[in-house]
Parts: C-alpha cells; structure tokens; sequence
C-alpha cells in the first residue's frame, strides 16, 4: 500500500490505527502502573480520534457517538478510576517490569508479523487499507493478551485486557464501519461495569492479602490445596 495513493483523512486514519499499535507497545514496556494507566488513555484519545475520522469520511453520524463514548469512557473515566485505585492502594511507585524486556518486544514484533501474515490472504479485502488496518487491530489484541501472560500485577493485566477490546473497536469502526448503535452502547456500559467490578474486586484481595501480586495468589492456591 503506497499512503500517496489515498486521501489525506485516510491517511490520517491510518495513522492513528498505527499509532494505536505504538501505544499497545508503549504499555508492554512501561514498568510503572501510573505511567502504564496514563499511556492507556492516550490510546483511547487516538482511538476515538480514529473512529471520529472514520465517521467523517463514511458519513456515518453513528460512528460520531462511539467516538464520544470512547473518548469519555477509555480516555477519561477508567483511566481517572484506575489511577484513583492506584493511589488508593498506594502502588504509585509501585514497579512491575518485564523479566525479560527485550524477549518481550521480540515477540510483540513477531506478533504483528503473525497478524499481517493471518490477513493477508484473506481475498475478500479488497481494499488495501482495510487489509492493513484490521492487522493492525488483530495485532494490537495479541499485544494486549501478552500483556496480560507477562505481567504479574493484576492492575496491569486489566489495562491489558481493556487494550485487547481497543484493538477489536479498532477493527469494527475502521474496517466494517462500524456496529450498529444499539450495540456499540451495549458493549460500553458492558467495558465500564467490567472496569467497576475489577476495581471491587482488587480493593477485597489488597484486603485480604494485602497484594495484587499474582504470583503471590497463584502461591496461595497452591498452599490452600495442599493436604
């Protein structure tokens, strides 16, 4: 795909869809949950930016309503929820690197290689920039359950598990232009129920073991189920 051939919006579509996969990256590699919650919203700025285009290229007034509800909920209120969750459990410095940060990026790189590689033989894309945008989304769904494998605070894993549904919103707004509207509120207040249970969920364990260590979980499973 040669980005002169298209026009300037779809340009700029493809750009934040490729920036959206820069982000997923970026909270692969950051080691601080605060930083990793922060680079999280900004992924979900991009990402209603990019349905926000879409809408405007497609003349779907729909599509204006999902980027406002992702710019207000992804970018603003589970952001704003997580980082309160934070500071309330008082992991602010809290670190949570990646045991083997390079082996890590390696394979989020072959990840994407894996994504242009299971799309492009898909004959029914005809067009270019749809073949390329949705392996940009499959890619970002496989970086945000890396995130999930290699990480072990369950705060971070939630911020994955958000980013791999960024990366099938990435796909439905760009690539099928959309869900229908009665959809796309379902699965919002279905993310932002999920993102109060979660918070619930990790103020009774902090409380019960007073970490969000999963290894440290895992641990006491093992000990419970010892004779």
């Amino acid at each position: 795909m040669i980005l002169t051939q298209l026009t300037l919006v779809e340009q700029a579509v493809f750009v934040l869809a490729a920036l959206v996969l820069f982000l997923s990256f970026s909270i692969l590699a950051q080691a601080r949950l605060v930083a990793g919650i922060h680079v999280f919203a900004w992924q979900g700025a991009v990402l209603a930016g990019a349905t926000g285009l879409v809408a405007l290229v497609d003349g779907e007034p729909h599509l204006l309503v999902s980027a406002g509800l992702t710019l207000a909920l992804k970018a603003l209120l589970i952001p704003w929820m997580l980082h309160r969750l934070v500071r309330r459990l008082e992991l602010e410095r809290h670190l949570d690197p990646l045991p083997r940060p390079a082996v890590a990026l390696m394979l989020g790189a072959a990840l994407v290689i894996f994504s242009y590689w299971v799309v492009v033989p898909i004959e029914r894309l005809e067009l270019a920039t749809t073949r390329n945008i949705l392996s940009l989304s499959l890619a970002v769904v496989l970086l945000g359950l890396l995130i999930m494998v290699t990480r072990r605070q369950a705060v971070t894993q939630v911020i994955g598990f958000m980013s791999m549904e960024n990366g099938l919103f990435l796909a439905a707004a760009t690539a099928t232009h959309g869900m229908p509207l009665v959809v796309e509120l379902g699965v919002a207040f279905d993310v932002l129920v999920a993102a109060v249970l979660f918070g619930v969920f990790f103020l009774q364990i902090s409380e019960s073991i007073e970490s969000l260590d999963v290894d440290r979980l895992n641990r006491l499973s093992a000990w419970e189920d010892e004779p």
